[in-house]
């Protein structure tokens, strides 16, 4: 099986994700059909296609992962990659089409089963029964496929990498586990990469009620992979059970709260830079959690906290990453549409994640977009 086939296995055109059969089928593929600007299902899937040919030469590719099993009670994150993507096509008609002429490819969402999250936490048995329904056309090379959204994601890069190891993966959510396979996956092909979090959460947990990878843990694992050090750098911190030297001193990480960000902005982005410059890392992934911005501007996710960071913060801090060190890749996640609790709804969450994107691809890309 060539990538290309298998990509095409692994991956579905932006908004289908989540497989659906009759309830909620003709609204989604009325969806996708908005996305792809296409009169047909058959439209949809020949640019779904050639946009998947493109992954071997593009300078970044975009990929959703609508999985919010790895979240905490309140879920929603799930319709965060479909609604991102549509607030863009409402507020910058010509954003997708700019920036793929700027080499960024849109490879559509990670083919996601909304009961499963990592192949690990699987028996056997439940791999071996959801390859059957998953790829039923494959025959031999279907039984070696993942199955859970955040293996899949994560072969998804791998196989995007493995061709291209100069494209930057750019990542939408989903739950912030979805992170997770992105920072696996660069790290094969940049050892010397760092990684900046933005989240009013550590996610430090080793593990979380006995599951590995879940929206409260991943973060612990990225920092063991790149290999501690002050590697990782998080930004906007104030819910934690523990204080920032108990974490610093534990696990080596180097954080920066929320508190210190409002009492001096300038000085902390200062700091941040200087941080992730004396890690000695190459490049950075920059992980995007929607709640380390205050939930004043950002409350469409599923655990908004108040004394966050401003959004104009985040961006400059996305822009000096790029052009002071060097984005490998990025992500927003966290973005749950139907947990706004504003009068008004999700739109002004879904505007700033959108805004969030805009910047970060053009971080990533070095141009505007």
């Amino acid at each position: 099986m060539t990538p290309l086939e298998e990509l095409a296995l692994l991956l579905r055109p932006a908004g289908g994700g989540v497989p659906l059969v009759s309830t909620g089928r003709a609204e989604q593929e009325a969806l996708e059909r908005r996305l792809y600007g296409a009169a047909s299902g058959e439209e949809v899937l020949e640019r779904f296609r050639a946009r998947l040919a493109r992954a071997a030469s593009a300078r970044a590719v975009l990929v959703g992962v609508p999985s919010d099993t790895g979240a905490g009670r309140r879920r929603g994150a799930s319709e965060g990659p479909l609604a991102i993507r549509l607030r863009i096509l409402e507020e910058d008609p010509g954003w997708f089409a700019r920036a793929e002429a700027s080499g960024l490819v849109d490879l559509g969402d990670v083919l996601t089963v909304p009961q499963l999250l990592h192949d690990d936490m699987l028996s056997d048995g439940q791999k071996a029964a959801s390859r059957r329904a998953l790829y039923p056309v494959a025959g031999e090379a279907g039984a070696r496929l993942p199955v859970s959204p955040l293996s899949i994601a994560e072969r998804v890069l791998d196989l995007v990498l493995g061709q291209n190891p100069r494209a930057m993966p750019l990542v939408l959510g989903g739950d912030h586990s979805a992170a997770w396979p992105a920072v696996a996956a660069l790290h094969r092909v940049r050892p010397a990469l760092g990684l900046v979090q933005v989240d009013a959460h550590t996610d430090l947990l080793e593990e979380r009620l006995g599951v590995k990878y879940c929206y409260g843990t991943w973060s612990f694992h990225a920092n063991e992979l790149l290999g501690r050090g002050g590697r990782l750098v998080q930004v906007g911190l104030r819910a934690s059970r523990h204080d920032r030297s108990h974490w610093e001193r534990t696990t080596g990480v180097r954080q920066i709260w929320a508190a210190e960000v409002l009492a001096d902005p300038e000085r902390a982005l200062d700091e941040l830079v200087a941080a992730v410059r004396r890690s000695g890392v190459s490049s950075v992934y920059f992980s995007n959690d929607i709640d380390g911005t205050d939930e004043s501007f950002a409350d469409a996710t599923g655990t908004p906290e108040p004394g966050g960071l401003h959004p104009e913060f985040v961006v400059e801090l996305v822009r000096r990453l790029g052009r002071e060190v060097g984005l490998a890749g990025g992500d927003v996640m966290e973005v749950a549409p139907a947990l706004a609790s504003a009068t008004g709804g999700p739109g002004r969450t879904l505007s700033l994640a959108a805004r969030y994107l805009r910047e970060t691809a053009a971080a990533a890309l070095g141009t505007p977009v």
